[in-house]
């Protein structure tokens, strides 16, 4: 017997949606915490080693955004509301820009990271703004994701 159109088509659920792989959804799940350990590993070898805030954001924005597409969007949505992102990207450049400021109140240049009054100042520094950059730009990739999701 030859297969007809209607048997390759997945059965469809009540609102009209193809139902999630068992072996895509597993398989994401599985990789989704290493991805997320390697995207910290590169905001945090950043100053030291090639990457940094920006590239880690990236890797990080790409595992949630990996994790929508394999299960649904309404998982996006109960994972990150578009105030949470606002606050989340808020909070990025507040760090930079709050070190940066910090720098000149302690009588320095933006950002000159030796007058900080800490152990190790350019290290702890540098990692700030490579957290800061981090925060922002996966914020940032998440929202895009979400805007073109919702867009019509």
């Amino acid at each position: 017997m030859r297969p007809t159109s209607e048997s390759i088509i997945p059965m469809q659920d009540p609102q009209g949606r193809i139902p999630n792989s068992v072996v895509i959804t597993t398989v994401t799940r599985v990789m989704m915490p290493f991805i997320q350990l390697y995207g910290l590993y590169v905001i945090m070898h950043g100053h030291s080693s090639p990457g940094g805030g920006f590239q880690g954001g990236v890797i990080l924005g790409a595992s949630f955004i990996l994790l929508a597409v394999s299960h649904n969007t309404e998982y996006m949505e109960e994972r990150f509301s578009m105030k949470q992102l606002t606050v989340l990207t808020s909070t990025g450049v507040l760090i930079y820009g709050g070190l940066g400021f910090l720098c000149l109140l302690l009588g320095g240049s933006f950002l000159d990271y030796s007058v900080l009054p800490i152990s190790m100042p350019r290290y702890m520094g540098m990692l700030g703004i490579e957290i800061g950059v981090g925060i922002t730009v996966m914020a940032v990739m998440i929202s895009i994701f979400r805007d073109l999701i919702y867009f019509k």
